[in-house]
């Protein structure tokens, strides 16, 4: 096939779809005979080799995506190399998808189908960076609340149970974005048995090297691990916004929280 038998209008469409330029877009043209589903898939073959091959380069920005739908949510970590590509409005959109698409998906770990890949790899070709899910977490059952930091690096998704007011379940979700230490989980069942035991027994030796009677010594080591449960577990910290309460206060009468996921881009590496 000759070079003036290319149709414009082909070219353009295969360099809408596939964010190359025109020079390539026609000499895929010319490739395939004229045939832009044939050149489109060319093309793509040939750019997603090129790019498996950078998949060692660092993907140090991105950004956080959370959906809700009724008792469904599920919040993922997207990866790029470049602020400029994290902000990019295809790139965005992509997490959304992506996100959007983990509702239908199994509790846990979020993984990419085949639709999502193909996804992922059309913003791959055409930002020419090495993008990627870094992580995703899917969650059904009771309420949602949910904060998103204004430049979307920094998420957090909570379920509850019961009736949780929004502007609450907001407020919890924005104490866990803000708060040093982190909590660790909801109570004190949630947290690593081995931790739990490793500070009991380091404030039992402590209370009894102190000389006092065992059983003053107990409740001195009982009052270091509610005050250990207290500084870790998100029922037990005081609230952001009113460090006169803790979190467990701010919940209505048969409400109760289940988990909650903090993603910040990069932390999870």
């Amino acid at each position: 096939m000759s070079t003036t038998d290319v149709n414009a209008k082909d070219v353009m469409a295969l360099r809408q779809k596939t964010g190359l330029g025109m020079m390539d877009c026609k000499k895929a043209l010319i490739a395939a005979g004229g045939d832009a589903a044939v050149a489109e898939e060319a093309l793509r073959e040939k750019l997603k080799g090129k790019m498996d091959t950078r998949s060692d380069r660092t993907a140090g920005e991105g950004c956080i995506s959370i959906s809700i739908d009724g008792d469904r949510a599920a919040i993922v970590e997207m990866r790029a190399e470049t602020d400029f590509t994290a902000r990019n409005d295809s790139f965005r959109d992509l997490a959304s998808k992506i996100t959007a698409s983990a509702l239908a998906g199994a509790d846990g770990e979020v993984t990419l189908g085949e639709t999502e890949t193909k996804q992922l790899d059309d913003v791959r070709i055409t930002t020419g960076e090495n993008i990627s899910m870094a992580r995703g977490m899917k969650m059904s059952g009771g309420g949602f609340g949910q904060y998103l930091h204004h430049d979307s690096k920094l998420g957090v998704l909570l379920q509850f149970d019961g009736a949780v007011p929004e502007d609450v379940a907001t407020g919890i979700c924005q104490h866990i974005a803000a708060h040093m230490p982190t909590p660790m989980a909801v109570d004190e069942t949630g947290l690593p048995p081995e931790l739990v035991a490793l500070k009991m027994g380091e404030a039992k030796a402590e209370a009894e090297n102190s000389g006092k009677p065992p059983e003053i010594a107990e409740k001195i080591a009982q009052g270091k691990i509610r005050k250990f449960y207290e500084e870790v577990t998100l029922l037990g910290q005081k609230y952001v916004r009113d460090e006169t309460k803790q979190i467990r206060a701010l919940l209505p009468e048969g409400a109760s929280l289940k988990s909650f996921v903090r993603y910040q881009v990069g932390a999870g590496d």
